[in-house]
């Protein structure tokens, strides 16, 4: 029988979430690689005590069109779903923007963990690559080196890092085959490569799913075998 991962709806496909869970959610800042209908799924859903990793903890009206409205994690904070955020931008840049993060943390209703943007890449890359962790010499001698492991190799201190790992991920990609191969375009290729492999379950959000051997095996870069689920958007929000 062939392998079809396609499920029919982004509630369907973020159902089994649970209160917990560690999840990654893909992106850059912007909409472009932004899984905004399995977020908003995820938030109607109502999975409490989340811990989310994602590059930004949602930036207001970031990369917006004019009247575009945009579905990020914020709704996920609104909806105070978020216990702890792993991220590399967690505000945004002018404080005359407030964030629901913001007030989420402000208020002392979330843990956050700042991690170096070039860190946070090699974290992801490394939890799906089966390693626990690494020497870096970023942050050395900040705060963000609190609590941390430092060694020196050649006369230069390094920093040991833990890899990121998740229950789910969350991500965006251009195109899926029914086997779940993926193709990426503009920013939707930066983390989400990346989170694909480091979840034990993967869920992406596609703008179009064509039949398995119909992607150049040339332009594939995520392998079927780290995708679990696979929801196509309605043509509408494409």
């Amino acid at each position: 029988m062939p392998i079809n991962k396609v499920l029919p709806s982004f509630a369907a496909a973020v159902a089994d979430i649970p209160n917990g869970a560690t999840v990654m959610i893909g992106g850059f800042a912007g909409p472009g690689g932004m899984p905004s209908n399995l977020i908003l799924a995820l938030r109607n859903q109502g999975a409490r005590d989340l811990t989310v990793i994602s590059n930004t903890a949602g930036l207001p009206g970031f990369a917006a069109h004019t009247g575009q409205t945009i579905i990020n994690q914020s709704v996920l904070f609104e909806n105070k779903q978020v216990k702890k955020l792993i991220a590399t931008y967690p505000v945004p840049r002018s404080m005359s923007q407030i964030s629901a993060f913001m007030k989420a943390w402000q208020a002392g209703e979330v843990e956050l963990e700042v991690v170096p943007q070039g860190t946070y890449a090699e974290r992801l890359r490394a939890g799906g690559a089966g390693i626990a962790a690494f020497y870096t010499p970023t942050a050395v001698g900040t705060q963000l080196a609190k609590g941390k492991e430092v060694r020196t190799f050649d006369g230069r201190d390094y920093l040991l890092e833990r890899a990121l790992k998740a229950d789910y991920a969350l991500i965006h990609a251009h195109k899926a085959d029914k086997m779940g191969n993926l193709v990426y375009k503009g920013t939707s290729r930066s983390f989400n490569v990346h989170m694909a492999t480091a979840a034990k379950v993967t869920i992406v959000e596609v703008d179009e799913i064509v039949e398995t051997g119909e992607l150049d095996p040339e332009h594939i870069v995520t392998p079927g075998i780290y995708v679990n689920r696979i929801v196509a958007r309605p043509k509408e929000r494409r």
